[in-house]
């Protein structure tokens, strides 16, 4: 086996790691994957986002009870109004996220904007921490919580950087949700169909214009696998470290990373 190609393995498996360590962590994924990209050999956006399918598959794992009693009590009121909810948020996703493709958003080519995202955010994640603590504990899912959920993917798909999960958790706790738990749990089974869609929607691009065959799937599905593995054991750990503790810890990370990276470009 050539250099080159051990290389290039090396590099996937990185990124995999990457993605699966930062997916549901409210640090970003891509924009940390954009960050790596930077350095190393620049991927598809179908790799991007099937690597993130990859971790999403470890919420399925995860979660599979709560998702699996969801569907098979469905004919009670309090899983039928989750359900709702979750679809809700997942369709304002999907027309926002149509409307952001025909207006031509694109992810940057540069890390600037995406330091910055970080920086912001993580002044973000201290504001909504000290609004929080002033707030007595609410798990309760509000059609308000559903929307605001919705339409943060929104925001973190146009601007990599700000974290699908760090915008989904803390618009949840913002609207009302100030469960850390709860919050944590809808957004990341609301990420569940917003991130399969995303990989189909990639798949389909590049079939409408007969680009498949040129997709590395071999890589694909690499980095797929290890992202997986990877964010399993991240979001098990996430879940039982936001029991005690606030998500301060993550703000100052983003906010020391983005002024190293304006710094370093």
């Amino acid at each position: 086996m050539c250099w080159g190609r051990v290389d290039n393995y090396l590099q996937v498996i990185l990124l995999g790691i990457i993605e699966g360590i930062t997916e549901f962590l409210p640090i970003s994924s891509t924009g940390h994957l954009l960050i790596a990209q930077h350095w190393l050999d620049r991927r598809s956006d179908l790799f991007n986002v099937a690597i993130q399918a990859g971790a999403i598959l470890a919420v399925v794992v995860i979660y599979w009870r709560r998702l699996w009693n969801l569907t098979v009590n469905i004919s009670q009121p309090d899983s039928r109004d989750y359900l709702f909810k979750l679809s809700w948020a997942f369709g304002i996703t999907v027309v926002g996220g149509l409307i952001a493709k025909k207006v031509g958003l694109e992810l940057p080519e540069t890390v600037t904007p995406i330091a910055w995202a970080l920086i912001i955010g993580g002044i973000v994640i201290f504001a909504v921490e000290a609004y929080a603590e002033r707030q007595p504990v609410r798990d309760t899912l509000t059609w308000s919580v559903a929307t605001w959920v919705g339409l943060a993917q929104i925001l973190a798909a146009v601007f990599p950087g700000t974290s699908r999960s760090a915008a989904t958790i803390f618009a949840a706790m913002l609207a009302g949700m100030t469960s850390r738990p709860a919050a944590a749990e809808f957004a990341f089974l609301v990420g569940i169909p917003t991130m399969f869609a995303a990989t189909a929607y990639e798949l389909l691009k590049l079939y409408e214009v007969d680009q498949l065959a040129n997709e590395n799937f071999g890589d694909l599905a690499l980095g797929f696998v290890v992202s997986a593995i990877v964010a399993f054991i991240a979001v098990k750990w996430l879940l039982q470290y936001i029991q005690t503790h606030r998500f301060t810890v993550f703000a100052w990370y983003r906010i020391v990373l983005g002024v190293l990276l304006l710094v370093a470009v």
